[in-house]
């Protein structure tokens, strides 16, 4: 009886087995299926480098999810995806894309530059124009009346339809034409509907159908004329040159752009490579210097003053609050945290509002009392030191927390043993507290100093860089770091955007930052060094 029921539950158990891995990966082929059609379609509109990135998830997961051996990575492989599409990738490409020109008028690829060069036409000498009408069937084929400046009327069918004749005379009765109106068009064709000049305007497929006979086709070009168009650039792919057949100019493909000895280029461009291009730009160009100059000197400033003015206030606080015999201290103690508390965004906004150069109320109360009013927005001065009373309003609460559990870890019988020796005040700050306070709390202001030297939200949020700097070449600030001009760069520059130079930035900046992160670990020796001869 036992064993009877020992076989019924290993059965059991293996059609159990059996069932969830048929489960499994019945689940992993209809996700493999989704991924496939996703990546298909990536590579068919050039989307290469993420197709890529997908194909490597594909790859990974199928194994991991049917592969024995790779069991223990199951429980990580969302998770490593995520790492390898959200993480590893945008740094790999943002560094790929910082030696390309990838930015406005090249953010083609090749092939798709050089269909859309081949695809302007123009109207040769002996080629006729005409007024039109067009015509659609239920299953998207399109035929077009057209008349020239003789008064001679015709039909003509589009060029690639699988028709005896591609060119019919206007009679009605004839070819299912039905009857003509006053212009001396069918008002009907069989299997047609004619568009009125709405329906033609919207109809985007309309202007790149070719009519007529192959060798002598007729395009739409306008609302109002058709023409026999020819294409106007002829593409020599041994050579990669356009030639212009109106004018006889060669095009050669110089840097993603297709230009001819005389200067002149074709629009658009490509995405190609240009080396080290971008990083001599950012460090030579003339136009480039003086803004970078300028913002790069007060990258350092805005985030060693911002580090400087909270850690001070913060730890002020922590020191006046230390006190036993302060009274109302807790309550203080929490309102003074608030700022902490509420998003930064809004407090930024907040803020915003009160330093109104018009209507806030700081400049309101300053103009009554004093009759003068700081010009916070306008005048570059002003603005930066606007930009560090939000951001000591932001950041002391963190410090005033941090060195308060900081201070209270300090041994009370140092500060006996200094009292015994008579050092008192500032000689017992500067030489106890700040040193072992430094040891703890060092790496955080290195810390803040990285966050303050990316402080993005803060810049662009509250003035959004501005006042501008009178004859920069670029959109570029007074009170904008290196993180919004590059922004300014990419997304809302007024003459284009440049991918590419924003990218060689980013990965200045990145530099700097790592630095930093250097500078922060030899500090924090250091610190501890002195904490020893305390």
């Amino acid at each position: 009886m036992d064993s009877s029921r020992e076989r019924l539950t290993k059965t059991a158990k293996k059609i159990h087995f059996e069932l969830t891995s048929v489960l499994k990966i019945a689940l992993l082929v209809v996700v493999d299926a989704g991924l496939i059609w996703f990546i298909l379609q990536l590579l068919t509109n050039g989307f290469l480098p993420i197709a890529i990135v997908f194909i490597i998830i594909l790859l990974f997961n199928t194994y991991v999810f049917l592969a024995p051996k790779a069991y223990p990575l199951r429980w990580m492989a969302i998770g490593l995806s995520a790492l390898l599409l959200f993480s590893i990738f945008p740094i790999i490409y943002t560094t790929y894309v910082a030696f390309t020109n990838y930015g406005d008028g090249h953010l083609l690829s090749r092939t798709q530059a050089i269909n859309q060069i081949q695809a302007e036409t123009y109207l040769p000498e002996e080629g006729k124009a005409f007024e039109w009408i067009a015509y659609r069937s239920d299953v998207g084929e399109y035929m077009l009346w057209i008349k020239d400046a003789e008064g001679k009327a015709l039909l003509v069918r589009q060029t690639d339809a699988d028709y005896d004749e591609h060119i019919l005379e206007v009679v009605p009765g004839e070819s299912g034409i039905g009857e003509l109106d006053e212009q001396g068009a069918p008002t009907t064709i069989d299997g047609f509907s004619r568009l009125n000049r709405i329906q033609a305007a919207t109809d985007t497929n309309l202007t790149k159908v070719k009519f007529g006979e192959p060798e002598k086709t007729v395009q739409v070009r306008s609302p109002q004329e058709a023409a026999e168009l020819l294409p106007r650039y002829h593409y020599d792919e041994e050579e990669d040159s356009f030639t212009d057949q109106l004018t006889g100019t060669v095009y050669f493909a110089k840097q993603g752009t297709y230009t001819s000895q005389q200067g002149r280029t074709l629009a658009p461009g490509f995405r190609a490579g240009v080396g080290i291009s971008n990083f001599v730009n950012f460090l030579t160009n003339p136009a480039l210097r003086g803004p970078l100059a300028l913002i790069l000197a007060w990258n350092f400033s805005f985030a060693f003053l911002s580090v400087f003015l909270t850690f001070s206030l913060g730890l002020a606080i922590s020191i006046l609050y230390g006190d036993p015999n302060f009274r109302g201290k807790k309550i203080l103690r929490s309102l003074l945290i608030i700022p902490y508390t509420i998003p930064s965004l809004i407090t930024i906004l907040i803020w915003r509002g009160i330093l109104n150069e018009n209507v806030g109320i700081v400049n309101t109360v300053l103009r009554n009392l004093f009759n003068f009013a700081p010009a916070w927005t306008t005048n570059h001065w002003w603005a930066r030191a606007a930009i560090l009373l939000v951001n000591l309003w932001l950041g002391y609460p963190y410090f005033m927390l941090v060195t308060s559990g900081a201070l209270q870890s300090i041994p009370s019988d140092i500060y006996e043993a200094a009292e015994v020796d008579g050092a008192k005040g500032w000689n017992v700050f500067w030489h106890i507290t700040l040193p072992l306070l430094l040891v703890s709390v060092g790496p955080l202001l290195i810390a803040s100093f990285i966050f303050n030297f990316n402080n993005f939200n803060l810049i662009y949020v509250f003035i959004g860089g501005g006042p501008p700097i009178p004859g920069a070449s670029t959109r570029a600030g007074y009170t904008d770091i290196l993180i919004s001009y590059v922004y300014n760069l990419a997304f809302e520059g007024g003459r284009g955007v440049n991918y590419g130079f924003a990218s060689a930035i980013s990965i200045v900046i990145f530099i700097l930052i790592a630095i930093m992160s250097l500078i922060q670990f030899r500090f924090t020796n250091m610190w501890e060094e002195v904490s020893e001869n305390v």
